[in-house]
């Protein structure tokens, strides 16, 4: 089994965004679309849970969406009253993103590693984007980046299975250890506070759901 790598990885998704619609892209392409309406409904449902109704327009929460696909969570964040920043590798997403934006929000095309901007964020989420992620040594800098990111007492929010092993499903999916983001991410501040599974047709996947606490 040949794993992409990272060049192969943004031309693959970039081909999936132009190829399929807009929930089997950055859903689940072995699902018909009725299946993905419930799926995205699901997730967002999760994250609305983790990450609370508030909606004050005055002084909004600024969140980082990495790896934003086409903006469907990114657009309802905004829609929300939040300051959303999307990001994404495929230039096709982002500019759909741009054309159906909404409130508050900015996207621009840039890999999950090397996005530095001027300000910290409340919520830092990053939905079904790092186990995609083949290459160790580009999954590690991925998950430190958007961990420098979280302001003090903010979130960190990546999606994985809740597992004590890595295991590789296909030349383009590895899912990694509970104990591989904490010997990254404690070191940086960060606590693990929960695992919120998506519960959506017996899936193992979910939210890790980390704290910034130093």
């Amino acid at each position: 089994m040949e794993e992409l790598g990272a060049t192969e990885t943004a031309e693959h998704w970039d081909r999936r965004h132009r190829q399929l619609g807009a929930l089997r892209s950055g859903g689940d392409a072995g699902y018909d679309e009725a299946s993905n309406e419930i799926f995205y409904a699901m997730r967002l449902g999760r994250l609305i849970d983790i990450v609370g109704d508030r909606t004050e327009q005055a002084a909004p929460l600024r969140i980082l969406d990495a790896g934003c696909g086409k903006g469907y969570f990114a657009h309802a964040m905004a829609r929300f009253g939040h300051a959303v920043d999307g990001i994404d590798l495929s230039e096709h997403a982002v500019e759909l993103c741009r054309q159906n934006a909404t409130g508050n929000s900015s996207f621009q095309v840039s890999p999950l590693a090397q996005w530095q901007p001027p300000y910290l964020y409340d919520v830092v989420y990053s939905i079904d984007v790092l186990f995609h992620i083949m290459d160790d040594a580009l999954w590690e800098a991925s998950v430190t980046n958007l961990a420098t990111l979280v302001r003090l007492g903010g979130q960190l929010l990546v999606v994985d299975h809740q597992s004590e092993v890595d295991r590789t499903w296909s030349y383009y999916q590895r899912t990694r250890a509970l104990h591989r983001y904490q010997s990254l991410l404690e070191p940086l501040g960060m606590q693990v506070d929960r695992f919120v599974p998506y519960g959506f047709r017996g899936a193992p996947t979910g939210f890790l759901v980390l704290e910034r606490v130093a």
